[in-house]
């Protein structure tokens, strides 16, 4: 079975925000937005914490809205970065150093 993933290869159902964005989880996503805002720096809130995955058409995690790459497949047409020929390719590079399992989803849809 394929695993349903991102455009750039994260795991959406191993992801903490899809799956308490999923369960409806209050408490969770408050927990999330709280370590999330401190890890990125960033003011997140448990409504920020959303998400059916970046390439659907629900709702999406605020930093989808900016993702390079999610733009990038967005704007090929794909679904992901398994699509493209260019893959891996300088847009992806700073995910994959610090998430090298989203690289290895990639590669096995190739």
């Amino acid at each position: 079975m394929t695993k349903f993933i991102s455009a750039c290869g994260l795991d959406c159902p191993a992801c903490e925000c899809y799956k308490a964005h999923k369960s409806n989880d209050p408490e969770a996503k408050k927990d999330i937005a709280t370590r999330w805002s401190k890890t990125y720096d960033a003011q997140l809130s448990a409504a920020d914490i959303a998400c059916d995955g970046c390439m659907s058409t629900g709702a999406h995690f605020s930093w989808c809205n900016k993702c390079p790459i999610r733009a990038c497949v967005g704007e090929k047409g794909f679904q992901s970065c398994a699509e493209c020929s260019s893959f891996p390719c300088p847009t992806n590079e700073f995910l994959y150093n610090a998430v090298p399992s989203a690289k290895e989803n990639i590669i096995s849809l190739r």
